[in-house]
């Protein structure tokens, strides 16, 4: 039976076409190629060389797509895996893919295959990606035509296809085409002497941009392969270390040290492996892009200077001989570079031109030579047997290996009498040799730390009574011993270690590595001969190749784990890092004090971490966990003086995150002073200021808000100079101080404080930067409801890296639906509900993963339920509620570089059943998504979690608004005049004589504090504003008249009042402008100062007013044409009494004000303004003072209840009509008797507490105007001396100071 498989290869030639884009961007030269010519097809049958051939029909020349000539394709004599095909494409191509058939109208394809390539025909590589020896999907019959686009391209002239596996009811069978483009580019052979050096144009150069690109080959692990420096200190290096690449740049250094320019970088590995490597560095200033590979890292270099000064040349291939007596010894490079260019210069064409010096090379030539170099690749399954001389007295031995492994069998053969084993033990060359007759087991070791991926020669030699052991050549090392007898060779040797063998010996590992350079008897061993079958024998090695991957390079531990690897994986050590996982991908801290909070921990210090899986380490804060708040406090804080000319305090700090997320936050400053001002004046340059968030400058000061240059001091106007605006700005020559909080979040917190004149004699300065202290954490109830199957939210899918993490928190009574799914290639992820159980599914290389986790009780119970799923290069883990978890290993290849714009859906997508119920706090490699803003413009999907409100929401009264909690609603009433859990709860107050409570707009003017403190939920603090419509409504009840019940002024002469005259009725006053008077409103049916509570809603739209007063009928009326319709810059609320600057009604002021308001005010509101409230509510925050005696008072109003539920809706009703009652026919007159004795008892009942009510309000009024009162001023007043005074005083952030030349009224 045979198996065929055919196979396309297709090469291009590749124009190129160069577009100039930012450093930032991944590559600064994108390359636009049409490269998709076919290659196979037009080669003659003479290009195609395999393994072995089944018939003369079956020959590799058959093995082109879609042909069937000869027996339709290649298949070879055997079908296991030494089979290969071989296509010489005539000179080096770019391969960019390859599409296979099997063999024509057969049972014989391929279904896994892997390519080589070689320049040479010798030392093949295998094609790699994701860091891995890849293995392509075949096909699945003969016809079908399977394609790979290759992920790198490969720049080669052989290539090999190697079956690995085949249908077993045929045989290996192919036809292939490959596609690409022809390559060609100058090579140049360096010999480690010859160096390449390009001499600038003018002396010395200075360059702010540099762009350099080549391709290398070596087998050296060392050299240096460009090199440029100035006078000045400049440089910059690429050179081999150990087979790594080191970019070392300089842009300058300072005279005495202070300013280091060193930049060292590394990339790769196992560069010495003899294939092509390209170079591509980039450099703007001191961004640099560094690729090698197509793995790029990026970074900025060391210093302050963006400048490279170059001298005279910049050479290639090694150091010029000026440079090298001071480089310490570094080796020229050795091997082959092709397609070098230097901003824009092709150097490799430059030389063969001769227009460059290339005068130090012996011999210059364009070739690369080839490598003498055979090595064998053995895996865990691989022997190779090698013959030797017999009976020799001498047993010589040497070979080079490079392994990961720190354990393995190296070499064995038995002896005449005993056996000798070469081996690693913990990274140690050890040989052991057991004499059989003389029962004697001998040991040495040499070297240490082998297993480290590179090259390390071996070298045994045994001869007449002693055995020495000579490690990477290395003389003056090597360990002898004695033997207690002459040896006899076997003449056998066996390397790699899987063999059978009967004789005892030390339990060794077979070896996983490399092998090449052996030598028997001082012979080197040709294994080419080994290849063709002419000498020894061997299995499952592959040779000619060396199939060795770094798996630590790049390194896929994260967050600084530390990387180890042995020849099939790599594992990560966490410890120390605050990460866990199989590559410390997820922290081991809560993002939040919130979270702790939620643990129930206590108050302490603890670690957090509030980007999770992001590049923010975790950090230590102090958490005060106070019932349902938290207050966090950021753990650094300084206090240092400065005398110095200049003083720049730079303060380290992790807690950008945490700002970002929480909702309020403050930092305490401090500038105690000696003849050192702070800021000298409110306009102008400053001489301190501090570098806060986004590093972005600020000049205000604690107490102060964003473009305000004051100080506190200025602010309440008591600085100790009254001409300055901060104490420190007096220069005087004792101590004086200026403090404060600084609470506009967005610019916390504080990072740098440069302090600016302490360079006077007699000046200093002593500065103090508080702890930052934040509240809440809005990331972590962030949320969402969704109340429809079919909806759902989209975003954008974050990027992705090798790893990604998901996180969040759900509620439901449902039992099924879709979380969350990820849409891309090689990013797809799905997260749902199913019952009792989570699952979660992902891609890995176009194969289907599924982690599954069961809950023991339901998971509809509308509890919150916390998930979290990781997927990184070797696991996916799932765990629900920290408690179950299942965790699945993953296979090592396709875990590709995910697409970026893939679409990322929480709830249902492509028709799925969808989630129903809330989600909150949702992660994605440290990203929290706002799913709150992206509810509010979707359908079927509410911010917050929903459903309380919906059936409850009616309970909030007053308007008061309905805010979803997360088991629970509340109402918020900060925009109402009414207190209480339902805003159903009066706030009044009672006014002595000369009480007076002031609300003051703030003015748009200029940016004030004020605007960006948020006291509460939904509230917000009122700016001046032209009004076209108002309403305003209160309740009072008083004896005394006149008196000013509201009065609403104004940055203009318009104003609004409300009075009550001499006889008690109610007048109100319009000034609007336009009128030569105001517009009066008199209510004279009543008299309205008779102690009882009367209610008031005034309401204007433009031109028209209507007066709502107790429950008389609504009454309108109407401003005269004339009169503006604009209330402009509205500006303050006074209540009780006016106490202003500036110019008022004299009619008011006169007849109306003195003594002022004596009773009771509540409910009042303007608009969304209640000032009563805020001025009795010290936990506000804003601007409202209180002069005089204001005592809390409901002003005798009833208060407004929560009415029944209706019998519809009340659950627990029982219709009468529907109820059967038991009852006996006997005892209905005893009934009748009874009910008669009920309704005395009512009557009597009724008249007792008429009485009791009459008495308690007779009691009340007698003791009206007894007791103690206490003030509810604002906090400072006390020591300020007018009203004014006190509303700054109570307010560090309020921005307006009264104008001394205004007159002001006291009356």
């Amino acid at each position: 039976m045979s198996i065929c498989v055919c196979v396309c290869v297709c090469v291009c030639v590749c124009v190129c076409t160069v577009h100039p884009v930012s450093i930032h961007s991944a590559s600064l030269i994108p390359l636009f190629c049409r490269c998709e010519d076919t290659l196979v097809t037009p080669l003659p049958y003479s290009a195609f060389t395999s393994s072995s051939v089944y018939g003369s029909k079956y020959g590799a020349g058959y093995a082109k797509l879609n042909r069937n000539q000869g027996a339709g394709g290649w298949s070879p004599l055997q079908s296991d895996q030494y089979q290969w095909l071989q296509i010489d494409m005539g000179s080096k191509k770019q391969v960019v893919a390859i599409e296979t058939q099997g063999r024509y109208s057969s049972p014989d394809f391929s279904t896994r295959f892997r390519l080589l390539y070689s320049d040479t025909k010798n030392n093949w590589r295998p094609y790699l990606q994701d860091g891995n020896i890849w293995s392509f999907k075949g096909n699945t019959n003969s016809e079908d035509v399977t394609r790979h686009q290759l992920e790198h391209a490969i720049l080669a002239r052989y290539i090999r296809f190697v079956p690995l596996d085949w249908n077993r009811e045929g045989r290996i069978g192919v036809r292939l085409e490959l596609y690409g483009c022809s390559h060609w580019a100058d090579v140049i052979s360096f010999d480690g002497i010859g160096i390449v050096s390009y001499r600038f144009k003018s002396k010395k150069i200075k360059v702010a941009r540099d762009v350099i690109s080549l391709k290398f080959k070596t087998q050296a692990r060392d050299g240096v392969l460009l090199h440029g420096e100035g006078q000045q200190g400049d440089y910059i290096t690429l050179e081999l270390r150990r087979a790594k690449l080191q970019l070392s740049i300089n842009l300058g250094s300072s005279h005495y040290g202070s300013i280091q320019g060193h930049t060292t970088v590394s990339s790769g590995s196992l560069l010495d492996d003899g294939y092509w490597h390209s170079v591509l560095i980039e450099r703007y200033r001191r961004n640099v892009n560094f690729t090698l590979d197509h793995h790029t890292q990026r970074f900025r270099t060391n210093g302050e200077f963006d400048h490279l000064d170059l001298d005279l040349e910049i050479s290639f291939g090694g150091l010029p001989e000026s440079t090298k007596l001071s480089s310490g010894g570094r080796e020229n490079f050795v091997g082959c570079m092709e397609g070098i260019t230097y901003n824009g210069e092709n150097i490799t064409s430059l030389v063969r031109r001769k227009r460059v010096d290339t005068s130090s090379f012996r011999n210059l030539t364009f070739s690369c030579s080839e490598s003498n170099s055979f090595p064998v690749f053995f895996n865990s399954t691989s022997f190779l047997q090698l013959p030797g001389q017999s009976d020799s007295d001498t047993l010589s031995v040497s070979l080079s290996f490079r392994t990961w492994n720190p354990s393995g069998l190296l070499m064995f053969t038995q002896l005449a009498d005993g056996w000798v084993e070469l081996g690693l033990t913990e990274g140690k060359v050890t040989i052991f040799m057991n004499m059989t007759l003389k029962n004697t087991r001998i040991g040495i070791s040499s070297g240490s730390g082998l297993n480290d991926g590179q090259w390390h020669s071996v070298h045994l030699n045994a001869l007449e009574n002693h055995a020495m052991l000579t490690i990477d050549g290395d003389e003056a090392s090597t360990v002898r011993t004695a033997i207690p007898n002459q040896i006899q060779t076997g003449g056998t040797y066996y390397f790699g270690g899987n063999f059978l063998h009967s004789n005892s010996r030390s339990l060794q590992r077979s070896f996983q590595g490399c092998m090449q350079m052996i030598h028997i008897d001082n012979h080197l061993v040709d294994l080419r001969d080994v290849e063709q079958g002419l000498i020894g024998t061997y299995e499952n090695v592959s040779l000619d190749m060396c199939a060795i991957v770094d798996r630590c390079v790049p390194n896929h531990c994260e967050h600084g784990g530390r990387c180890s690897q042995t020849w099939d994986a790599f594992s990560c050590n966490c410890s120390g890092t605050g990460y866990t996982g199989a590559t410390c991908h997820s922290s081991l801290y809560p993002q939040s004090c919130e979270e702790y909070k939620h643990q129930g921990k206590s108050s302490g210090n603890y670690l957090i971490d509030p980007d999770g899986s992001g590049s923010i380490a975790p950090f230590r804060v102090t958490c005060d966990i106070i019932g349902e708040k938290f207050l966090f406090k950021c753990p650094y804080s300084l206090c240092m003086q400065c005398m110095k000319k200049k003083c720049i305090i730079s303060i380290h700090v992790l807690v950008l995150t945490v700002t970002h997320r929480a909702d309020k936050c403050e930092q305490f400053v401090a500038y105690t002073c000696r003849m050192s001002r702070l800021f000298n004046s409110p306009d102008g340059n400053p001489f301190t200021w501090w570098v806060g968030r986004a590093n972005k400058k600020h000049s205000y000061w604690g107490g102060s808000g964003p473009g305000i240059q004051k100080c506190t001091c200025g602010i309440e106007n008591n600085c100790t100079d009254p001409r300055r605006y901060c104490n420190c700005d007096a220069d005087l020559r004792s101590w004086k101080e200026d403090a404060g909080l600084l609470i506009y979040k967005d610019h916390l917190p504080v990072s740098e404080v440069v302090v600016g004149d302490t360079s006077r004699s007699g000046s200093e300065a002593k500065l103090t930067v508080g702890p930052l202290k934040c509240q809440g954490d809005r990331d972590y109830w962030n949320m969402a409801s969704f109340g429809s199957p079919a909806s759902s939210l989209h975003f954008q899918s974050v990027s992705q890296q090798t790893s990604t993490d998901i996180s969040f928190y759900f509620k439901t009574s449902s039992t099924y639906g879709v979380f969350v799914e990820n849409l891309g290639t090689n990013s797809f992820f799905h997260i749902e509900l199913r019952g009792s159980v989570i699952l979660f599914s992902l891609d890995v290389g176009g194969e289907r993963v599924e982690l599954s986790v069961r809950s023991p009780n339901l998971l509809n119970d509308d509890q919150w339920h916390h998930v979290e799923a990781e997927k990184n290069i070797k696991e996916a883990v799932l765990k629900l509620d920290s408690l179950y978890q299942d965790v699945k290993a993953l296979p090592p290849e396709g875990h590709g570089k995910p697409q970026a714009n893939g679409d990322l859906f929480i709830g249902a997508s492509s028709g799925q059943r969808g989630f129903l119920g809330c989600i909150r706090a949702l992660r994605i490699n440290g990203v929290t998504f706002d799913l709150e803003e992206r509810a509010k413009v979707t359908s079927g999907v509410t911010p917050g979690c929903q459903g309380h409100c919906k059936n409850f929401g009616m309970h909030c009264k007053n308007g008061g608004r309905c805010v979803e909690l997360y088991n629970a609603y509340s109402c918020d009433c900060s925009l109402t005049a009414y207190d209480g859990p339902f805003c159903t709860n009066d706030v009044g107050g009672y006014f002595e004589t000369g009480t007076v409570v002031r609300y003051d707009f703030l003015s748009q003017a200029g940016p004030s504090l004020l605007g960006e403190v948020k006291p509460t939920p939904g509230a917000s603090v009122p700016v001046e504003s032209n009004l076209t419509k108002e309403e305003l409504v209160f309740s009072f009840s008083t004896y005394s008249a006149p008196s000013i019940l509201v009065y609403i002024s104004s940055r203009t002469q318009d104003y609004m009042a409300v009075v009550l005259r001499h006889n008690g009725t109610l007048q109100i006053r319009y000034s609007l402008g336009g009128l030569s008077e105001p517009y009066t409103i008199d209510v004279d049916h009543r008299n309205m100062a008779n102690g009882q509570p009367h209610s008031v809603n005034i309401t204007r739209s433009l031109r028209e007013i209507k007066l709502q007063l107790d429950h008389y009928p609504l009454a309108t009326y109407n401003l005269p044409e004339s009169s503006d319709t604009h209330f402009n810059l509205v500006k303050s609320i006074f209540l009780g009494k006016v106490f202003e600057t500036g110019q008022i009604d004299p009619i008011l002021i006169e007849r109306y004000n003195t003594p002022g308001f004596v009773g009771c005010l509540s409910r009042v509101q303007l608009n969304s303004v209640a000032p009563l409230k805020a001025a009795l509510r010290s936990s506000m925050t804003v601007p409202v003072s209180t002069h005089g005696i204001l005592v809390p008072s409901n002003c005798g109003a009833s208060p407004l209840t929560i009415s029944p539920m209706i019998s519809a809706n009340d659950p627990w009703h029982i219709e009468a009509a529907g109820a059967v009652f038991p009852f006996k026919e006997e005892n209905r007159s005893s009934d009748d008797a009874d009910r008669n004795f009920a309704i005395i008892g009512g009557i009597i009942s009724v008249v007792i507490f008429s009485v009791l009510c009459i008495l308690v309000f007779a009691i009340r009024h007698l003791f009206r105007h007894k007791g103690s009162y206490h003030t509810n001023e604002a906090k400072g007043a006390e020591s300020a001396d007018c009203a004014d005074a006190a509303i700054i005083v109570n307010d560090p952030a309020f921005t307006e100071t009264i104008d001394e030349s205004k007159k002001e009224w006291f009356i």
